[in-house]
């Protein structure tokens, strides 16, 4: 007999069907037993009155994997409206040791550290794994929407000769007695791909070795990171993100409508324009000095709350940051060079997305090296490629768990990662 999901039980109501979980419940009545059954796709009562079953069930500790073979029968204050009865309850493998929180309360009350210690188990908790399906929905939506515009996904090395793209603290590793670094993104090389395929996407792990210990920073965490080429200017590339998050958006509502309604979830519109603001103006609407080089927190949500009173809208684009606070490969306002062709996205009072145009003239990157007071023989091998032809092209790079973070409310950017890695982690 085929195994079906809990989430099929309606369809298959007079039938015998074969179910296979985890223990999520027992209930235990003087005249009946109540047998909850989880699965990858939700939860399934199955009432238990045979003396002989009732006290296999007796037996079963929370977590034990139970294969369950009975009838379906319909009853609307079961869950899904269907319940299974005269069961056969067979575990497939031993009891399971309880974990040290109840995984079904509605709500996990365990410290994060303690879920953290113990992510295996705490993740099979509905609330912590809404969060991830929400997350692969939102990756498939970013990759559809990018292949539609005939976009390529690459895929750059992890590990990298030098430290050199952003300056950005790096993790140094042994490469055969070579000195090697773990990438801080894939910025060189996507950009150098757009000289073959002129659009490019990936989906990947970056490391930043910053000795940050706050609720928005990861050591390590997933980047979307898209370059084109052939822009304009940076509102090209903005345009691009715009139709990008709509789509990430579209698919999470389509592919993870149960984790929005687990988690009480409502999805935000991303507005046809997206508000932009310069950030010379930027600082003026939070009030900061007219000097400040870059955005605080307190700015960003300064800036969230504008965008939500005089917009309506959860982002706000904030363009033209000082090109000293952004990489050399940025591509200056040819108007006011001070400032950059590059932007931020906020996504409700907290930075998103870093993007903007490129440098695309080899002579450019030898001037803006030399402003710099850098040498070129460190970027030799990037720098080389913009002697070959490349087209004016600009990019952006969205931090996956902390979109995933905003978007449902958690109040850290751990409660969203199944596995963080931070300044103090490095377990399970």
């Amino acid at each position: 007999m085929q195994r079906i999901l809990s989430n099929q039980l309606p369809a298959h109501v007079g039938a015998t069907v074969r179910l296979a979980g985890w223990v999520h419940r027992r209930r235990l009545l003087k005249s009946v037993a109540f047998l909850i059954v989880r699965d990858a796709a939700g939860l399934a009562q199955v009432v238990v009155a045979a003396p002989d079953v009732r006290a296999q069930v007796e037996a079963l500790t929370e977590e034990t994997v139970v294969e369950v073979v009975g009838t379906v029968v319909a009853n609307p204050t079961a869950p899904a409206g269907v319940e299974v009865v005269e069961p056969t309850v067979r575990p497939l493998g031993p009891p399971a040791v309880p974990p040290p929180f109840d995984l079904y309360r509605p709500v996990l009350t365990a410290s994060l550290p303690t879920q953290l210690d113990h992510a295996p188990t705490a993740l099979r908790h509905p609330t912590r794994s809404a969060a991830l399906r929400i997350s692969a929905a939102a990756v498939a939506g970013f990759r559809a929407t990018l292949d539609r515009r005939r976009f390529v996904e690459v895929h750059t090395p992890k590990v990298v000769g030098s430290s050199t793209e952003s300056g950005a603290n790096v993790f140094a590793l042994d490469w055969f007695g070579r000195p090697a670094y773990l990438a801080q993104s894939p910025q060189f090389y996507k950009q150098l791909m757009v000289g073959v395929f002129e659009r490019v996407y990936e989906v990947g792990p970056v490391f930043r070795a910053e000795p940050h210990d706050t609720v928005r920073h990861l050591a390590q965490y997933t980047s979307l990171d898209v370059e084109l080429g052939f822009v304009t200017d940076h509102r090209d590339v903005m345009t691009v993100l715009r139709d990008t998050l709509a789509g990430m958006l579209a698919s999470v509502v389509d592919r993870a409508g149960g984790a929005l309604d687990t988690l009480g979830v409502t999805v935000p519109e991303v507005p046809a324009e997206i508000p932009a603001v310069h950030f010379a103006d930027a600082l003026t609407i939070a009030g900061a000095p007219a000097d400040e080089p870059d955005l605080a927190p307190a700015h960003e949500r300064a800036l969230g709350e504008w965008a939500r009173t005089e917009h309506g809208s959860d982002f706000l684009f904030v363009t033209g940051y000082p090109m000293a606070k952004r990489p050399f490969y940025t591509h200056p306002d040819p108007a006011r060079p001070a400032y950059s062709n590059g932007f931020d996205l906020l996504f409700r009072g907290m930075e998103l997305v870093t993007g903007g145009q490129r440098l695309h003239r080899y002579a450019d990157y030898l001037a803006a090296l030399a402003a710099r007071g850098e040498a070129v023989e460190p970027y030799a091998g990037y720098v080389e490629a913009f002697r070959h032809g490349m087209p004016p092209h600009g990019g952006f790079a969205i931090g996956l768990e902390r979109f995933v973070a905003r978007l449902t409310g958690a109040a850290n950017v751990r409660e969203v990662t199944a596995f963080p890695r931070d300044l103090h982690r490095l377990t399970p």
